[in-house]
């Protein structure tokens, strides 16, 4: 199976597309993809961070001086901290997870990858993410790169997205599905 283009768009979607023309005019785009991805890593784990980046009142220098400190003490190539700058000069911090995944998606596409998304109700193990990503490579027969979330809504088991493709295993639907059967008996 070929990998399937993904679609990024809009505002996210322009700014991760600069970034990874200008990553690979530079032939800096494994060491950019590094930093991005860690950057990605980094919002998702604080919530102190996640505020800083969707709050519209905190002022642009302040933006800027905690994620240029955060990017200095992560060892961050200068390439990274000129585009987070940009990104916060222009107000467009609100939309930086949605550049990470953009870019994420363009490296995905460079590579040859099909990238997904898994969703759990509990963090997934390496282990677990190692055994569902090489099951995936063999359906699909492409390497696979997984996104993988949280969402304790889903109360049990997985969601695989890959493309357009959507696997839906979790607890949640079953029991929805369940209660619509019911319904319609009765």
């Amino acid at each position: 199976m070929v990998a399937e283009t993904m679609i990024v768009s809009g505002i996210a979607g322009r700014y991760a597309n600069a970034l990874f023309d200008l990553a690979r005019d530079e032939s800096a785009l494994d060491a950019l993809a590094g930093d991005i991805a860690s950057l990605g890593r980094m919002i998702a784990a604080s919530d102190d961070l996640k505020r800083l980046v969707k709050s519209p009142v905190i002022r642009r220098a302040a933006q800027a001086s905690a994620l240029d400190a955060l990017m200095e003490q992560a060892e961050m190539s200068g390439l990274t901290r000129k585009f987070i700058g940009l990104v916060v000069k222009n107000r467009r911090l609100f939309a930086l997870p949605d550049m990470i995944r953009g870019f994420a998606q363009f490296m995905s596409n460079h590579r040859g990858e099909i990238a997904g998304e898994v969703i759990s109700a509990h963090p997934l193990s390496a282990a677990q993410l190692a055994a569902l990503t090489a099951q995936l490579k063999a359906a699909v027969g492409s390497d696979v790169q997984l996104d993988a979330r949280v969402d304790a809504s889903l109360l049990g088991g997985l969601v695989v997205k890959i493309g357009s493709r959507m696997i839906d295993s979790s607890l949640r639907t079953k029991l929805q599905n369940l209660k619509f059967a019911m319904k319609g008996a009765g």
